[in-house]
């Protein structure tokens, strides 16, 4: 039964899902819900709409426009739901990784293993083995550097179910350095600056999707973490804004720029461990930049 909070969003999934089956006909295999609609705590205030499309094979030249156009239709829907959405797709091919083509990066062909809710279709993923954990850490690490930190090309399509409205670069490091700019974005940007760093860290240490009621359940069971309460105050602002503006203020002038370096360090460490010192030293230089 979907929760009364979940409608809206299933609503947009619905008629995205119709929309492509009217374009793509039997060429859709599967539909799936992707994310926090899939696996709890979708939140209308500030989830992203994430579906994933499984395609037969072969991938064909018109495929990317085609995805993209259907995706861009439903965005104009009216709603800020609508506008949210993000679509994932590829072919059996594709997700088993024999064949180039699609758009599932690791972390989110792990969401639709381990998560996802057929919407319509045919059941196609048996046989599929998720991103192994090194594959899942650099990818996470390629996101941050490109969407949170000093900028990196990962040379390839990172997953957008991360946050399709982050900026790049040094906006993000500023607010970190300056939260009364940070603030001033809104809630939704708030949620994800505070809680991106949190479910990578999950990530990097389970191999599991870091949806973000377990990746703050792990991080808060650290007695050693240094931000519980901002972390807290992140997953709680999801649902109900916070009302007291200089109270949050101060706790991410408090909290925010520990808990980067927290998550710098983490990963600075384990992509050394990987192999990958290119990873490592862009990781170092942001954490000088946030220190400067």
């Amino acid at each position: 039964m979907i929760d009364e909070t979940d409608e809206g969003g299933f609503a947009v999934l619905r008629a995205a899902v119709a929309r492509y089956r009217a374009v793509l006909g039997t060429r859709l295999v599967a539909a799936y819900a992707l994310g926090s609609l899939a696996h709890g705590g979708f939140s209308p205030l500030v989830s992203d709409v994430d579906l994933g499309l499984v395609l037969t094979d072969p991938v064909e030249p018109s495929d990317p426009p085609t995805i993209g156009a259907v995706a861009e239709a439903v965005k104009a829907g009216g709603t800020a739901l609508h506008e949210r959405l993000s679509v994932f797709w590829g072919t059996p091919e594709t997700l088993a990784g024999r064949a180039p083509g699609g758009r599932f990066p690791p972390l989110d062909r792990l969401d639709l293993l381990e998560n996802g809710l057929l919407l319509d279709g045919t059941e196609c993923r048996q046989g599929l083995t998720g991103p192994d954990p090194a594959e899942l850490l650099v990818e996470g690490a390629e996101f941050a550097l490109a969407f949170l930190g000093p900028g990196h090309d990962p040379g390839g399509p990172t997953g957008a179910n991360l946050g399709s409205l982050i900026p790049a670069g040094d906006e993000v490091i500023d607010e970190v350095r300056q939260p009364e700019i940070l603030l001033k974005r809104g809630t939704r940007h708030v949620t994800k600056i505070v809680l991106f760093p949190v479910r990578f860290l999950f990530t990097a240490a389970t191999g599991r999707v870091g949806t973000n009621h377990a990746a703050v359940d792990y991080y808060l069971a650290n007695p050693e973490a240094v931000a519980p309460a901002l972390v807290a105050a992140g997953l709680h602002w999801r649902t109900i804004p916070p009302d007291d503006q200089p109270a949050a203020l101060a706790l991410l002038e408090r909290e925010l720029r520990p808990l980067y370096l927290e998550y710098i360090d983490d990963h600075t460490t384990r992509l050394e461990d990987a192999g990958r010192a290119d990873l490592a030293a862009a990781f170092t230089a942001w954490r000088r930049r946030l220190t400067s």
